[in-house]
């Protein structure tokens, strides 16, 4: 068996899902997903020179192929981002060639469900972003398709005063409410807002007020969801470590499962301080790239609880070995993941195998048609808070072409057709 060709779509959700198509000369078909970049579809393309009329069984050392090939190159992140779609593709082709589920090929179930976390952002509607992190409303979404204004809501990436109105406790209660009788056990939220207490946009500084009102949206979350669901907040690298050790000890008084993302990724001994300075868990790893990146954090002792995004570390591969390396040092496996059907179902796979896990995210939970793009369709994919981990050859779904049209991001290319 050889690859004949690696083929993309982009479908415009709350993020872009670039879904990855690899194709062969025996007519077997594998799916994946890579994270969300600029101009990542192009990036996936350039892999064709490096993998065709290579057999896709070889999983390993194509990834060591393409992991050369970006290096040296200059491009290596974003070349990982498509690496880890391609990936998955691979591992669905060795799966279906020999019958057997991914997660048979990564160490095998541990349990047969995976226990996910729903992200409910800031409380309310739909946060669609595009690849350089701007709100947008997709093209489906528009007035003309819906006959009303879309009901979005921005994702607060140190989001501008003005929008600050549209925080409020009661509306994250109400969200947090909704879940938990969804069956979730773990919900996030986040607390980076904008508030009208704020003094500067760009110092990573947190007046008084502005932590007193973050505190109090975990208050009223916490107030509906009682002892029986986990919470955890994101704050998006936006602090620094003085500030992110006040907020954290401020939150310490309602058992958060962790606090996420508190200051930039890139200063362990930092970051450090900050784990050391309270007793709130915290979380990081979702802009982390490869094992040894997790290896400082790890050995370091600057982390609680590990959040690598499969769809961009490296693959489910590299995700195994990171998870491994994490056990070592009995640390928990919080996976980030914001990617349609097909990472998620990856995702999935991967959590099942590694001793460690703790929760997987899911992002998609206002996006209509997040059941629709699978095959066989499964509804809902997700069942008071836990997704089954399908027993069928490789991934153990397909990619619903027809639904994905339907939403594709104009001007990408959809598979063989051009953009």
């Amino acid at each position: 068996m050889r690859i004949t060709k690696i083929e993309t779509c982009v479908v415009e959700a709350n993020y872009d899902w670039t879904i990855i198509k690899v194709k062969t000369d025996s007519r077997m078909v594998g799916w994946g997903e890579a994270f969300v970049a600029p101009g990542l579809a192009g990036v996936a393309a350039e892999f064709n020179d490096v993998l065709v009329g290579e057999d896709p069984r070889d999983v390993d050392r194509l990834c060591c192929l393409m992991r050369t090939a970006f290096g040296s190159a200059g491009t290596a992140s974003m070349g990982l981002h498509a690496i880890s779609g391609i990936e998955t593709a691979l591992w669905d082709i060795v799966g279906k060639s020999y019958g057997l589920p991914i997660y048979q090929f990564v160490g095998g179930k541990y349990r047969e469900r995976v226990r996910i976390y729903a992200d409910c952002h800031a409380g309310q509607g739909l946060a669609s972003l595009s690849p350089v992190l701007l709100p947008r409303t997709p093209a489906w979404m528009s007035e003309k398709k819906r006959g009303k204004k879309a009901e979005l809501n921005p994702k607060y990436h140190g989001g501008q005063k003005s929008e600050a109105s549209a925080v409020k406790p009661g509306a994250y209660a109400r969200r947090a409410l909704e879940m938990k009788r969804r069956g979730f056990t773990a919900l996030k939220f986040d607390v980076d807002v904008p508030t009208e207490y704020s003094l500067d946009d760009y110092n990573r500084a947190l007046t008084r007020r502005e932590i007193d009102l973050m505190v109090g949206l975990v208050a009223a979350v916490k107030k509906v969801l009682g002892k029986e669901v986990d919470l955890a907040v994101d704050c998006h690298w936006n602090y620094g470590v003085n500030d992110a050790i006040r907020l954290a000890r401020a939150c310490e008084p309602y058992d958060l499962l962790w606090l996420e993302d508190p200051i930039p990724p890139l200063n362990t001994d930092a970051l450090k301080r900050v784990t050391l300075g309270t007793r709130t868990p915290i979380a990081t790893g979702e802009n982390h790239y490869q094992r040894h990146q997790f290896r400082e954090l790890l050995e370091r002792e600057a982390v609680d609880i590990l959040a690598p995004d499969f769809q961009k570390v490296g693959g489910l591969l590299e995700g195994r070995r990171i998870a491994d390396m994490a056990d070592m040092h009995f640390v928990a496996l919080a996976p980030h993941n914001i990617s349609s059907p097909i990472g998620t179902m990856a995702s999935a796979h991967l959590c099942a195998a590694i001793p460690n896990f703790l929760a997987l995210e899911w992002h998609a939970a206002a996006v209509p048609f997040f059941e629709d793009l699978m095959l066989p369709r499964r509804s809902p994919m997700i069942q008071n808070g836990y997704l089954t981990v399908p027993d069928r050859p490789g991934l153990g779904v397909e990619l619903n072409e027809a639904v994905a049209y339907k939403y594709r991001k104009r001007g990408e290319p959809f598979f063989d057709r051009p953009a």
